[in-house]
């Protein structure tokens, strides 16, 4: 199988599937410069999708099988249920001169280069923020992504991939066996960290706050923690020490938290995710 070099400073990518994980990659790939909007294209019939996309300059076609004819990596961004069905409608059109990606949850490679025919693919587990530019897959950098490379798919090809994906957030390579367990903790994550910020909203309001202000502490507040773990250069245990005065304020919230098991649930969570990951995939 000849694998043919996708053309680093001409080639195109098209989305198969125009929602909004697909318009989050296509903008942060456009805004950072990793590619002109004339070299992006998509599919959709609906004016709402159509006009996202072209907002911003995307090139949105009629049919899925003109995106995949002018693409050099198309990025299969349709909801999982489907996958198949639109990789074996297309096939003919996937040879091994294309780089083929999926961001698809739960779809293991071996199936998805099963249906292509080829495993020149590129498995991809994005989480929900890149839908607002935002994917720890580094701009504001709260995306984060994870990549596995299938059999064909070449150094140079990762590389290109990484770069794309990048550009909504921070990104890393693993080997595919773990994506069950990131599907658990940053696939699904950002739902419990909503549930967390709901929840301290909803104690300030208890405790006396307006509504508008206490969300707005509460998102502040997980935003200005998580930026310290992950610039602070110090381990959250002793960040949570760092505020934790004696007989303080601090200690009598985290001893309420440990008597409801905060940490034990949150471990359950992510287990729980990734044992329904596995049972998906």
């Amino acid at each position: 199988m000849e694998i043919v070099p996708i053309p680093m400073d001409s080639y195109n990518v098209g989305f198969i599937g125009a929602g909004k994980m697909a318009e989050s990659i296509a903008r942060g790939a456009v805004r950072s410069g990793v590619l002109p909007p004339s070299r992006i294209r998509t599919a959709h019939t609906n004016p709402a999708r159509r006009a996202a996309f072209e907002s911003f300059g995307v090139k949105v076609l009629s049919r899925n099988e003109e995106v995949v004819e002018e693409s050099d990596v198309v990025v299969f961004s349709v909801k999982p249920q489907v996958v198949k069905n639109v990789i074996l409608q297309l096939r003919p059109l996937l040879t091994t001169k294309k780089l083929l990606v999926s961001v698809a949850a739960g779809l293991k490679l071996k199936d998805l280069q099963e249906w292509a025919g080829h495993s020149r693919f590129i498995r991809v587990m994005p989480n929900t923020p890149a839908a607002v530019g935002e994917a720890a897959s580094g701009i504001v950098s709260t995306t984060t992504t994870v990549m596995s490379l299938g059999g064909a798919a070449t150094e140079e090809d990762g590389n290109l991939i990484y770069k794309l994906f990048g550009s909504i957030g921070k990104i890393w390579k693993a080997d595919e066996k773990f994506f069950d367990a990131v599907t658990g903790l940053s696939g699904s994550g950002p739902a419990y960290i909503y549930l967390a910020i709901e929840a301290l909203a909803d104690g300030g309001v208890a405790a006396g706050l307006p509504r508008d202000l206490a969300l707005s502490l509460a998102s502040q507040t997980v935003l200005g923690a998580a930026s310290m773990a992950i610039n602070g250069g110090k381990h959250p245990g002793q960040l949570k020490d760092d505020v934790t005065s004696p007989g303080g304020t601090t200690i009598a919230g985290i001893h309420e938290l440990e008597k409801g098991g905060f940490r034990g649930t949150l471990m359950n969570a992510v287990v729980a995710a990734a044992k329904r990951s596995r049972e998906l995939s």
